[in-house]
């Protein structure tokens, strides 16, 4: 069951995965098993699971009180209370829990207690969410950047700076962060004002990138230089042009692609 290839529709999601998924016990395996995982019901099990009962009609409520529920709203929704609900009871182990469950939408829930911590500056939220930066998981991998671009984009210099550090990792899912969080429109996200206007401070992270072997953060660079053509094409062409002209290789080549794709 842990290598199953994952429904198309929900509907074909078979029931004994999905009552796992609802109780916590599976991570998803793709979007489809990721959209179908109620919630609510999640919580109300692992809360029942870690004897964390308490905080259950709080968590609901909250859920209740939003305007337009969706997987991300409600995925923000329970980690902003229960954040807020272990720093009122000094719960100091249940971030632990979070961070390290079996389920990805738990470990999701995780990175809001980064991401809300308002003890922290952003070099602490940076290098507290470096963690779910590098989860095998997709979905934690995408909340995990939501949870702290608000603090990117309010020390967007000092933020690029510390992720200038990241594209040297090992990991291509961490080399992955430092574009996809600081990407000037983003998916599901505020846009990022500054870089769309000025997106020659997002250069050091582009140069950095840009011969990556990594189709995902290939992905994500023309990505970003896509979102940034919308607002100043300039940039984008003279960019790849520096690029071509230095004589770009396959990856290169496959970036400028995707930088240049609504252009």
């Amino acid at each position: 069951m842990e290598n199953r290839k994952g429904a198309r529709a929900i509907k074909d999601i078979p029931a004994g995965v999905l009552e796992l998924l609802n109780k916590g016990k599976l991570s998803s395996v793709n979007l489809t098993e990721w959209l179908a995982i109620d919630q609510r019901l999640l919580v109300h099990n692992v809360l029942a699971a870690i004897n964390r009962t308490a905080y259950l009609q709080v968590v609901l409520d909250a859920v209740g009180g939003l305007k337009k529920p969706t997987v991300n709203t409600i995925n923000q929704s329970i980690g902003y209370t229960l954040y807020h609900l272990a720093k009122e009871k000094e719960d100091n182990e249940l971030f632990e829990i979070l961070k390290h469950h079996k389920s990805d939408l738990v470990r999701c829930w995780a990175t809001y207690f980064i991401g809300y911590n308002d003890s922290f500056g952003i070099k602490e939220k940076l290098n507290g969410i470096k963690y779910f930066a590098a989860d095998s998981h997709f979905g934690v991998r995408e909340i995990c950047w939501m949870a702290v671009r608000a603090d990117i984009t309010a020390n967007l210099e000092e933020s690029i700076k510390m992720l200038l550090t990241w594209t040297k990792d090992e990991n291509e899912y961490v080399r992955r962060f430092a574009t996809e969080s600081t990407r000037p429109r983003g998916v599901w996200c505020k846009h990022i004002d500054v870089l769309k206007e000025n997106p020659e401070l997002g250069l050091p992270l582009l140069e950095a990138l840009h011969e990556d072997t990594s189709k995902y953060v290939k992905d994500s660079v023309g990505n970003w230089l896509n979102d940034a053509a919308k607002t100043r094409p300039d940039f984008v062409l003279d960019l790849c042009m520096k690029w071509e002209n230095k004589g770009a290789n396959k990856d290169t080549k496959y970036i400028i692609s995707k930088a240049k794709r609504s252009l």
